[in-house]
């Protein structure tokens, strides 16, 4: 087993970047286990719309162990707060056992919220706002929204629900003293996926009819017939978001196909925006061009983990 000085190793990046495979590779040589950081990839039956793409766990014949992956239910609504407190419970369980965890996704806030130790304080549901925000547009919410000095993750402020959520998030964190909560100081060690802009956009509009062929319309009928509301799994954005307004009818095939594609362009722009604010926040980012072989990715990471 390779000695491993950091707490913890990340392997981030934009969607389609291969992150998932490099992590499981990087798993696989380090016998230990991943703790997905991915803020979709939790909700069980949600699969080819988040992209979990499972059989990249499996490498040289071996069962790479994940965590946070398919531990709730379509239609909760799961938060960061929820995610800190079982990423901890990943997280020890896998030191327990002497092992080096890594952490692998592409959802910013979630990263940083373990790597950083952000203090969050669960955000019970305040109805007498809510039906007051109700009748309102998202341009009206937006307007509210951006009178708070910090915005909570208003980059995926893409529906009325998530806005008025977005509010109700800022409303209470002005209004309560935050509780003082016991969270680990990790030392880290973040290795970012770097994947050229045209290269990326390539792999993300291959990756999407991939996952249409794959059934992903499918995917999303059956959830609904299960009982989600449609307006549930349109909270989710991006593809549940496309997908479900083409399963009721409000967009064509055609519509969906090219509005989705553009929007999930825009969502990996949005990602690297943030890896990037993570770097002027104080993160050390050590960035891997993704097209190198798989090899020698993993040489790199491990002279980084010897140093």
């Amino acid at each position: 087993m390779i000695h491993c000085t950091p707490d913890i190793i990340a392997i981030i990046g934009p969607t389609a970047s291969g992150k998932t495979l490099l992590a499981a590779s990087l798993a696989e040589t380090l016998h230990t286990e991943i703790i997905s950081a991915d803020s979709r990839q939790v909700y069980r039956t949600m699969d080819l719309g988040t992209g979990k793409d499972l059989g990249d766990y499996l490498v040289n014949g071996q069962q790479i162990p994940y965590h946070l992956i398919d531990i709730v239910d379509p239609g909760t609504k799961y938060n960061v707060f929820e995610y800190q407190h079982d990423f901890l419970k990943a997280y020890q369980s896998i030191k327990a056992k002497d092992c080096c965890p890594i952490l692998c996704g592409g959802s910013g806030m979630y990263i940083e919220s373990v790597l950083k130790g952000y203090k969050l304080l669960p955000v019970p549901e305040n109805s007498e706002l809510r039906k007051s925000l109700e009748s309102k547009s998202l341009d009206e919410l937006k307007e509210i929204l951006s009178g708070y000095k910090v915005l909570h993750n208003n980059t995926d402020v893409d529906t009325v629900k998530r806005a008025i959520r977005a509010i109700e998030i800022e409303l209470f964190y002005e209004h309560t003293p935050k509780e003082i909560h016991d969270f680990p100081k990790l030392n880290s060690l973040i290795i970012g996926m770097h994947v050229d802009r045209e290269l990326r956009r390539e792999r993300i509009s291959k990756r999407l009819l991939q996952r249409l062929d794959e059934g992903m319309v499918d995917e999303v009928r059956s959830i609904i017939e299960k009982g989600v509301k449609p307006e549930d799994l349109i909270y989710y954005g991006l593809e549940y978001k496309y997908l479900t307004l083409y399963v009721i009818g409000q967009l064509t095939y055609e519509e969906m196909v090219t509005q989705l594609e553009i929007a999930i362009h825009q969502f990996a722009k949005r990602q690297m925006t943030w890896f990037r604010g993570m770097e002027r926040r104080g993160f050390e980012i050590h960035w891997i061009d993704s097209a190198l072989p798989m090899d020698e990715k993993l040489k790199q990471i491990i002279q980084m983990i010897k140093l």
